[in-house]
């Protein structure tokens, strides 16, 4: 075996769980530290990266059909039949998978579409999801199913929430050691979510804002090698901790430390890939741990500070810009992909539309997607490489659940 190579043992093999309990046969794994052995020195990364996984804003801006599909009519009505039938079996949507969505046309786009998003530009928006005549039990059926094509759902939170909500709950932002932000309306910096791909399907607009902002990670690295390479080197260190913010397992520490940037597992191979693992709201929320008498872990240097700033400011500039409006599902790719969004505000309460309709908050529904290794799955540097759920949140043995809204 190459030094520094994961493997499966007997400790990551698949477990064995109740189907009363996690319905579809597999329990989410959690967030893992990563095995400090394989992580790659920096002097091994590249200093350039090249490929489909490279791209500037500029090559999709003006060019909407190499990342927009809208369903037709033959999709939406085999979309339709798929979610009917599933409802009418009454299953619980935790018990959701591949074969009980059957897709027989639109499941070979949907595996061209894997492939694009795990090893391609990273990225896809669909259009035209019919959300507002189906309401939010069908909606939410249709877009699991979907997902079920593209990878496993994991649980997003310690109350073991498979499909999520980003909606503001009127939570404070500013208690980043408390709140998740996508609970609030508050902006969001560019990082990755704790899965390998994430989706989400709007069902209702802000009145302002909440726009999307995404980034090649490959192109930003290449910039950061060029312009910051003293910023570059930094963020390949397993020198950040990251709070998991109390969704904690018994035995686990509070943090993680881990790099920013990371080379698949795999040395041997012809030419590891980037990926990354990062979320700023996560860094800067440790303060509990990290100052006075009694810190438990060392405060981030000025020197960190200024890496955040610069990855955080050329993620920016080389962001591309989208706006979702109801029906629309974006699937991205945390391995390569970074993305942010902007703040907003919601209409007033009791606001209607030229129709007369009351006009909703802005609601997303979220999938965390895991690909596995055996499907296809990056070479992740983390101890559940192997298993079908790898990452995502995991507290315990909490059961997955499907709330319809947000609560």
């Amino acid at each position: 075996m190459a030094p520094g190579l994961i493997q499966s043992d007997a400790a990551w093999l698949e477990p064995s769980v109740s189907k009363a309990v996690f319905p579809d046969g597999f329990k989410t794994s959690g967030q893992q530290e990563p095995v400090y052995s394989c992580i790659q020195p920096y002097e091994k990364f590249p200093k350039e990266i090249t490929g489909q996984t490279v791209w500037k804003p500029e090559d999709y801006k003006n060019n909407p059909d190499k990342w927009t599909y809208a369903f037709t009519d033959e999709d939406i009505a085999e979309i339709n039949a798929a979610a009917d039938a599933f409802i009418e079996s009454g299953l619980p949507l935790t018990a959701i998978t591949k074969d009980k969505f059957p897709l027989p046309q639109l499941s070979r786009r949907m595996a061209t579409l894997k492939r694009e998003l795990i090893d391609g530009q990273g990225f896809w928006l669909f259009k035209n999801l019919p959300v507002t005549a189906w309401g939010n039990h069908k909606s939410a059926t249709a877009y699991m199913g979907l997902g079920t094509h593209l990878g496993y759902f994991t649980s997003q939170n310690s109350r073991g929430h498979v499909l999520g909500h980003v909606k503001d709950l009127g939570e404070d932002a500013t208690q980043t050691d408390k709140v998740r932000i996508y609970r609030t309306n508050a902006r969001q910096y560019f990082h990755t979510d704790a899965a390998d791909l994430v989706g989400l399907l709007c069902m209702a607009k802000a009145m302002e804002g909440g726009e999307s902002d995404i980034c090649s990670m490959h192109n930003v690295f290449n910039c950061l090698q060029r312009e910051h390479p003293d910023v570059a080197r930094l963020l390949c260190e397993p020198i950040w901790y990251l709070d998991r913010k109390g969704e904690v397992s018994e035995g686990q520490k509070p943090w993680i430390r881990a790099a920013v940037f990371y080379l698949e597992n795999d040395p041997t191979g012809p030419s590891p890939r980037l990926y990354g693992k990062f979320d700023p709201m996560n860094v800067t929320s440790l303060g509990r741990f990290n100052t006075g008498p009694d810190a438990q872990i060392p405060p981030l240097t000025d020197a960190q500070r200024h890496a955040m700033q610069v990855l955080e400011d050329t993620c920016k500039r080389e962001s591309l810009h989208m706006i979702l409006d109801p029906g629309d599902i974006q699937f991205l790719s945390n391995q390569h992909v970074f993305h942010a969004r902007t703040a907003y505000k919601d209409y007033h309460p009791g606001t209607r539309d030229e129709a007369g309709q009351l006009r909703p908050r802005r609601h997303l529904m979220r999938l965390w997607l895991s690909v596995p290794l055996s499907e296809g799955g990056w070479k992740l540097p983390y101890p559940d490489m192997h298993l079908k759920k790898r990452g995502g949140i995991q507290v315990n043995d909490t059961p997955p659940t499907c709330p319809l809204d947000a609560e």
